[in-house]
């Protein structure tokens, strides 16, 4: 059973989604602000998943998935009242999963939940085995990137789309089908959120040394062939 932590200073929507989740089978605990949902995640973890509220009292959204990132591998999907691109962006930048904007059903949150826990799952049931491109190296079926011996901390966002494009060096891959193969996204959303883990994932790259992936613009992206 997958547990998650709902944090939201909203009450009513706080049990709303504690309970949609709750029905969906998930282990749920619930925090109110954003210092608090530290002290829960450490005193009452593991979890497999922090819905997350942006706009928070005590600590914001943010600044709290940034903590998170510290101390664990754990799925974040951030919450929002407010629509702008740059607040998704941000969102992402930081290290969320997905981002889904208020007011929305329960139906589809709980979708998303179900997408981002799959994607960081597939890794460990795969059996594919690691796919390399000159130093850098990626297996999903360990969930580990390397660039010579050195690992790579990646997100289950960001390795799957390494993995995608450097299983097929010098071919161009358009951002719907990273969408959809590496993040289970669909509609416009995805392909938006694609250049934003890519984004954050070349940027990892290159403090790593390596610099493999490039745009090919009005199209998506590739791994050059080495």
């Amino acid at each position: 059973m997958s547990r998650v932590l709902v944090v939201d200073d909203d009450p009513h929507l706080r049990d709303v989604v504690t309970y949609a989740l709750g029905r969906e089978g998930y282990a749920v605990e619930a925090a109110a602000d954003g210092k608090r949902a530290l002290e829960v995640f450490e005193q009452r973890g593991p979890f497999s998943l922090v819905v997350l509220d942006v706009t928070m009292p005590e600590l914001d959204g943010l600044e709290v998935c940034r903590r998170l990132r510290a101390r664990a591998e754990v799925s974040i999907v951030f919450l929002s009242s407010r629509d702008e691109e740059l607040d998704k962006i941000v969102g992402l930048e930081v290290g969320g999963d997905d981002y889904v904007t208020k007011p929305f059903s329960p139906r589809e949150l709980c979708a998303r939940v179900r997408a981002v826990l799959r994607r960081a799952a597939a890794p460990k049931v795969e059996s594919t085995d690691a796919v390399t491109l000159g130093a850098l190296s990626v297996d999903r079926a360990r969930y580990l990137a390397r660039v010579g011996d050195a690992p790579l901390p990646l997100t289950t966002s960001e390795l799957e789309l390494l993995a995608e494009l450097v299983a097929a060096p010098g071919r161009a891959l358009t951002r719907e089908h990273l969408a959809l193969s590496a993040l289970g996204s669909e509609g416009e959303a995805g392909p938006r959120a694609v250049d934003t883990h890519i984004k954050r994932l070349r940027r990892k790259l290159r403090d790593a040394g390596v610099d493999p992936i490039e745009t090919v613009y009005g199209v998506g992206y590739r791994a050059r062939a080495r």
